[in-house]
């Protein structure tokens, strides 16, 4: 039985968000304003319930486990009662990001999955097949990785089947160079790349805006591709929007803007 259970978990792909708790001031603070702190935290709870959402119903498709790879310290009790009991909880806690990045990536590794992904909290409509697609490629015989840009210049998603701590050194993090300097990471490494579509992830007014008209004002995002649902984001930015005034709020149009 034992083996049997093995050979599951090698054949399982992680999903994981990197995800943070919920905490008014130190969540979603690139989006207050127009949000209050308040505000910002609830909405990073409601993507956090829609990125699990996401990954269970890849899991429907392909051989996935979901995870949150979370912090701060201690937190687990905020991510146990707000996702469900179906999605495993990591503490992953590091002073950057690409230590986090590569702290997480590594230890679903080793716990025995045959590959993992990271993924990043801040795209609630992110296509499911998006996640299948990156499942899938990390499935098939052979080194790679899989990388999911976002629009900002940052990745939504890296996916991976053996750790590469190279892919996380030299990294300007919170920049529009993430992708393009993990590309060329990868080539250093002789690595070779899968690239998902892009994606945009909301961390400012301008990609609010684009989350509102694509949940709300039925304009998608991309003209292929099914987006998710998102239906925790979507009932919370019409309660923003139509009681609180959000739009009001933000102002003139903007340009929109991974994990980055």
């Amino acid at each position: 039985m034992g083996d049997g259970l093995d050979w599951h978990l090698r054949s399982t792909c992680a999903i994981a968000v990197m995800a943070k708790a919920s905490i008014p001031g130190k969540t979603k603070t690139r989006l207050v304003p127009p949000l209050s702190a308040d505000e910002a935290a609830t909405l990073n709870t409601v993507f956090l319930r829609d990125a699990a959402d996401n990954i269970l119903a890849a899991a429907a498709l392909a051989n996935i486990s979901g995870w949150m790879a979370f912090s701060p310290v201690g937190s687990t009790p905020f991510f146990r009662s707000h996702l469900p009991t179906s999605i495993g909880l990591l503490e992953a806690v590091a002073p950057s990001l690409g230590e986090c990045l590569e702290y997480a990536s590594t230890a679903l590794l080793l716990r025995g999955h045959g590959a993992v992904c990271l993924i990043n909290s801040d795209s609630p409509t992110l296509p499911v097949g998006y996640l299948v697609a990156a499942a899938t490629a990390l499935a098939a015989a052979g080194d790679r990785i899989v990388l999911g840009p976002a629009t900002d210049g940052g990745y939504y998603l890296i996916g991976m089947k053996r750790p590469h701590p190279g892919l996380f050194e030299d990294i300007a993090w919170s920049t529009d160079r993430v992708f393009s300097q993990t590309l060329k990471r990868a080539e250093a490494l002789r690595l070779s790349v899968v690239e998902l579509p892009s994606w945009y992830d909301v961390d400012g007014t301008g990609s609010l805006r684009t989350l509102i008209d694509e949940v709300l004002h039925n304009k998608p995002f991309r003209t292929v591709g099914t987006p998710t649902r998102a239906t925790a984001t979507r009932k919370y930015m019409a309660t923003l929007v139509a009681d609180l005034g959000l739009e009001e709020r933000m102002g003139p149009r903007r340009a929109i803007g991974g994990l980055s």
